[in-house]
């Protein structure tokens, strides 16, 4: 062999020191995270799960209830499972590249996925495997439907946590940046893994592109009243007229309100007021330890308070609403409860964003509800009183696992790419805490026991309620690819109140469904005049429409009540009976 191309191969000495260095340098970085990690004192949710791992009765517990699979089905299925493996690995020895999947999938988009024999036969066979193990389950007997829903999510986040992209060794695009930066990626991304784990959350977004008041949340206003649970935001206008009836906006307490204020281009509120609205939002407090005993019935009561608060200020007999998500269930028993009462006229109109009032068809969300989690629940907020947001975080990126998690575990942990500035993604990440005690009935008596469509079955502020005498006119809004608050179960409230009421169904998801302005072109809505029993006959004979649905609904809003009137006095924040507490978005948003 020539001596010459011997010594090229060989690595050289320079190479050597450097990754060795880069070796110490990870070694040095995981001993100092243990060493911080180590000094602090385990959570009691940790101690708990320790201590369950080694108990043998928990094992044998999950042991007799092991689901049962039909042996003539697994019989079949292992035999098409070995023909395909059979195939595979003789085409493999043949020298043949096994064929790209008809099915486009992100997380396999580098060239070397299809074009090296090896990396090729490494997704096909993932693939292959993939698609058996959830077959496989999908087989299973003896188990409540429920429990087979809970077992395909567990076997799907599984799936999607052994893709080979998501290991640098089996990843050519990580393989190839290691090569190109000597490393660096990887010490970079250990940097980003160890920060997420010390604060407890993933980061998305780069965490310092975005300040409230700056560059998010940024349409003028002030803060005009304030209780224990919520500020009430009165945004400023830009028109000389303004309808006579303002809207008020209840966003859910699970999440920021910025998400309807992002900026200039994208925020509903700025358009709303731009379309001579007289806007307030609810801007609620993320829950610490004095809200330990807050329940349901006290963000009902704010509502009725913000309510009134606003007729008061402008000296008007009703106003609008829109409740979003989880603010909308709260808006329709609100709703139900000021009908009991005899005050239903304190409000004009109420629009629903991808809110659910039955919780029969809720989506994956409802798989997380269960005894055990309750119990966790307890466990993680009995000392403050308060669930931390995030765990709600985790629970949400777990439901679309693939995007939220393993697609920045590959870009950020492995490649060691730097964070994006993404408006979006740091307000998903910007977390609110949850009074506890709410939260656990939150999650049992709608989302498990689904009460709040039975009439009477509970009651609020001592009134039971009755989501039938509900005859406010209202417009329900969903999104076609809601994967929090499917269409399906958004419908619903259709089914069950009494007034006029109009469905809109909206393109893409919970967030992007609702936040889509009409200078951006995107997405499209369906609308259908006829009354329609289910959302299958809605679809079938609904219109399509490019574009943004918000002009739509302002043009729905404004038959409700077309009165305007000069955008004077205390329809200027400050310049009515309640003075400027401070500027928006205030400081509930900023704790």
């Amino acid at each position: 062999m020539d001596m010459s191309a011997m010594s090229e191969a060989m690595p050289k000495l320079e190479d050597m020191q450097h990754w060795t260095w880069v070796m110490g340098r990870a070694q040095q970085m995981m001993m100092e995270h243990m060493a911080e990690m180590a000094s602090k004192q385990p959570s009691k949710m940790a101690a708990d799960a320790l201590t369950q791992f080694w108990d043998p009765s928990y094992w044998q517990e999950q042991m007799a209830n092991m689901p049962k699979f039909d042996p003539a089905q697994i019989f079949e299925m292992q035999s098409q499972f070995w023909q395909q493996g059979l195939n595979l690995w003789q085409g493999l020895l043949a020298g043949e590249v096994p064929k790209e999947s008809n099915k486009p999938d992100r997380r396999f988009q580098a060239d070397e996925w299809q074009s090296h024999p090896a990396f090729s036969t490494l997704v096909q066979g993932y693939t292959m495997i993939a698609d058996h193990l959830l077959r496989l389950t999908d087989t299973v007997d003896g188990i409540d439907p429920k429990a087979k829903a809970q077992l395909r999510f567990a076997m799907q986040n599984i799936v999607d946590a052994s893709a080979p992209s998501n290991f640098a060794l089996t990843n050519p695009a990580v393989i190839k940046k290691t090569i190109e930066t000597k490393g660096q990626n990887l010490l970079t991304g250990l940097e980003h893994m160890l920060r997420d784990i010390r604060n407890g959350q993933m980061t998305h977004t780069d965490p310092n592109a975005f300040e409230l008041g700056r560059n998010i949340a940024v349409t003028p206003g002030k803060v005009v009243h304030e209780t224990a649970l919520y500020q009430l935001i009165q945004y400023s206008p830009t028109t000389d007229k303004v309808l006579k009836t303002p809207l008020i906006i209840f966003p859910p307490w699970i999440n920021r309100f910025y998400i309807l204020d992002l900026n200039e281009k994208k925020s509903f509120v700025k358009w709303a007021v731009d379309q001579g609205i007289t806007l307030f939002m609810v801007s609620w407090k993320s829950a610490d330890s004095s809200m330990r005993e807050v329940i349901w019935d006290d963000y009902v009561r704010s509502q009725i308070d913000a309510i009134d608060t606003v007729r008061e200020l402008l000296k008007v007999p009703d106003v609008h609403t829109i409740g979003y998500c989880v603010s909308g269930t709260t808006l329709a028993a609100t709703l139900a409860l000021m009908a009991e009462r005899g005050q239903a006229e304190k409000v004009k109109s109420a629009t629903f964003f991808t809110a659910q009032v039955d919780f029969a068809h809720s989506g994956d969300l409802k798989l997380f509800i269960d005894d055990q989690q309750l119990k966790l629940i307890d466990t993680v907020a009995a000392d403050s009183g308060y669930l931390d947001g995030r765990y709600m975080a985790a629970t949400f990126n777990m439901l679309r696992g693939r995007d939220l998690i393993w697609n920045y575990v590959v870009n950020n942990y492995l490649l060691g790419e730097d964070y994006p500035p993404f408006d979006l993604l740091h307000w998903n990440g910007d977390t609110t805490n949850l009074p506890v005690k709410w939260h656990k009935a939150y999650l049992a008596d709608l989302y498990r026991d689904n009460k709040l469509v039975e009439p009477g079955a509970i009651t609020i502020d001592g009134t039971p309620i009755d989501l039938r005498k509900i005859t406010t006119p209202i417009l329900v809004q969903a999104g076609k690819e809601d994967h929090i608050a499917p269409a399906k179960s958004a419908w619903k409230i259709m089914d069950h109140v009494s007034g006029p009421k109009e469905f809109m169904l909206a393109g893409s998801g919970h967030i992007a469904g609702v936040v889509n302005p009409p200078a951006a072109k995107k997405y499209q809505y369906w609308t259908n005049p006829d009354e329609t029993g289910s959302l299958s006959a809605f679809i079938e004979g609904a219109e399509e429409h490019p574009g943004s649905w918000w002009p739509y609904w302002v043009q729905w809003l404004e038959k409700q009540a077309p009165a305007k009137t000069a955008a004077k006095g205390a329809r200027i924040p400050g310049e009515g009976d309640k003075p400027a507490i401070e500027d928006a978005p205030g400081r509930y948003v900023r704790q």
